[in-house]
């Protein structure tokens, strides 16, 4: 897991980062262009701010307790130890993020904070609970967890990511499993849930050669897991298919074209107010235009933050 600051000294404000073009791809920013070029742009190259999210941040929550819980010998991993550490774990991330305390203002009904934390961190209890009704942890050692993975294919394209848990057969077999808080898709979205998954494995086998046969996405949510095997020839798919999203980034880019593409996801888009789908105005796009837009088809961005 990524270091927490548990000083409890607030956090100084970040300094504001300049705009460039994108030099790497991860799973989300690679999601978030699939799914709205616009959302991909505000992010990654206006590097607009966004408030913090109630259920972004119990995912985070909910993901910390479940990786903490395996520091444990694996007799004491039980369901009542795993809901206990809930939170403390709160409290470590309050403290390393002090703005977080933002998401239990009053509410206009007029609850009180403290109230709305405590359910709020009892709905965090319940998942955490679930869990253990998929998945045995005293059955599992995990060979990674949070394991930061970064590399760069042949065409240069650079891939990064973080895997919620790698675990390795005795055979030598690789899984990687991701753990999500909210409810499995239907079945004729499974596909693409696990892109993500696919993304890792493909990180994997460019670090360390081998190919991860089996992905399993956890759904904490609705009780779900869904699993998929894998062969070197989806990964080879998979690699084709980042390197024309790559290249379709690369022209929006240039030409400083990002379309809004409106879905019922717009409901919870924290740049809604400033899509032109729904009435609103873009920032200023703050890169130069190229002058054709049809220069430099096949190249790569030019290298800054991603």
């Amino acid at each position: 897991m990524r270091p927490i600051d548990t000083s409890g000294a607030p956090a100084p404000p970040a300094a504001p980062r300049p705009a460039a073009p994108p030099s790497s791809l991860s799973p989300s920013r690679a999601g978030d262009f699939m799914r709205c070029p616009l959302l991909y742009r505000l992010r990654v190259i206006d590097r607009l701010p966004e408030k913090p999210n109630a259920a972004a941040t119990r995912g985070i929550l909910v993901h910390a307790v479940l990786e903490r819980l395996f520091d444990l010998p694996a007799a004491e991993r039980t369901a009542a130890r795993a809901r206990a550490m809930v939170t403390g774990e709160w409290e470590r991330l309050l403290a390393a993020r002090p703005e977080l305390a933002e998401l239990f203002e009053r509410d206009e009904d007029g609850t009180p904070a403290p109230e709305r934390v405590a359910e709020w961190l009892a709905t965090a209890e319940r998942l955490v609970e679930r869990w253990f009704t998929l998945e045995d942890p005293t059955r599992l050692e995990p060979a990674e967890r949070e394991l930061s993975v970064r590399t760069t294919l042949d065409s240069g394209l650079r891939l990064r990511g973080i895997i919620d848990r790698v675990d390795v057969a005795p055979t030598g077999e690789v899984r990687i499993v991701d753990y999500k808080t909210g409810r499995a898709p239907p079945p004729a979205y499974a596909a693409d849930a696990l892109f993500q998954l696919k993304f890792y494995a493909l990180v994997l086998w460019r670090l360390r050669g081998t190919v991860p046969r089996g992905l399993r996405l956890v759904y904490l949510g609705s009780g779900d897991v869904l699993t998929d095997d894998l062969t070197e020839a989806d990964l080879r798919a998979v690699e084709r298919k980042l390197l024309a999203l790559w290249d379709a980034i690369g022209r929006a880019t240039r030409t400083g074209d990002w379309p809004p593409s409106p879905s019922r996801l717009c409901d919870w888009c924290p740049h809604r107010a400033l899509c032109p789908a729904w009435g609103g105005t873009p920032p200023p796009y703050p890169l130069t235009v190229a002058a054709d837009p049809a220069a430099g088809e096949g190249e790569r961005p030019a290298d800054g933050a991603g």
